[in-house]
């Protein structure tokens, strides 16, 4: 299924190549908006308001909605859960008019974002990929892969420490550009009493261009910074 929507992605691009080289300069990168576990394409309203204020035009900015919104320890970044956001950011990419998308996640929905772009080598597509209140470095809420692993959330596809997931994901990179919005008093990300995953904040992102820090809870972090959002993918 990877396979068959990255040709399906290079094959856009390609038809597309010349139309964007064209407009680059008057037009926008096309922006995917991933929500978090349980969430909705909603919990980014202030950012797409942002950006509408900003001249982006709504057909430029994809939402998709993915996962259950009733389980969340059902929920896991492998499956049903990929879907929605590999086509988004495929759609995204076909429909770019400089062959350049952004990609902003927060929470599961950051790490899912993430390992789309992976699978789908999109990687070259990317201009900007921001990660607000990731997991990307585990969180010990989850256990130490094997340990304690009690629900698909946290488990060989989910956010344990040292999950085949997040290990496999490790070192790569998003984005041309790779940015991080984080906090130490992040309810989630922080609540076994440490936001450290062997001495790095979880939601840090390895070899990031810029992280920002804010005083806001996990949902805050989303919430509160449009601006910063927007300010990061211009």
């Amino acid at each position: 299924m990877h396979v068959q929507r990255l040709i399906l992605s290079l094959a856009a691009l390609l038809l597309l190549a010349p139309l964007g080289a064209l407009h680059a300069a008057s037009c926008h990168d096309n922006v995917v908006l991933v929500h978090g576990n349980t969430g909705s394409p909603s919990d980014f309203d202030n950012t797409r308001q942002e950006l509408l204020a900003r001249g982006y035009s709504a057909s430029q900015i994809f939402t998709p909605n993915w996962g259950s919104k009733t389980c969340a320890a059902c929920n896991d970044h492998n499956g049903s859960e990929e879907t929605p956001v590999a086509n988004a950011i495929v759609d995204a990419i076909a429909a770019s008019c400089t062959g350049k998308i952004d990609v902003i996640g927060h929470s599961m929905g950051a790490t899912l974002a993430a390992h789309e772009i992976v699978e789908l080598g999109a990687r070259p597509y990317i201009d900007t990929f921001v990660g607000i209140a990731g997991a990307f470095h585990g969180l010990w809420s989850c256990g130490m892969y094997p340990y304690n692993v009690w629900n698909a959330t946290c488990g060989s596809w989910g956010l344990s420490v040292n999950s085949p997931f997040l290990n496999d994901l490790y070192g790569k990179r998003f984005g041309d550009k790779v940015y991080s919005i984080k906090s130490w008093s992040d309810e989630i990300n922080c609540s076994s009493g440490t936001c450290l995953v062997y001495g790095v904040h979880t939601s840090s992102i390895w070899g990031e261009d810029g992280s920002l820090t804010y005083p806001y809870g996990h949902y805050g972090l989303l919430w509160y910074t449009a601006a910063d959002q927007v300010n990061l993918i211009q």
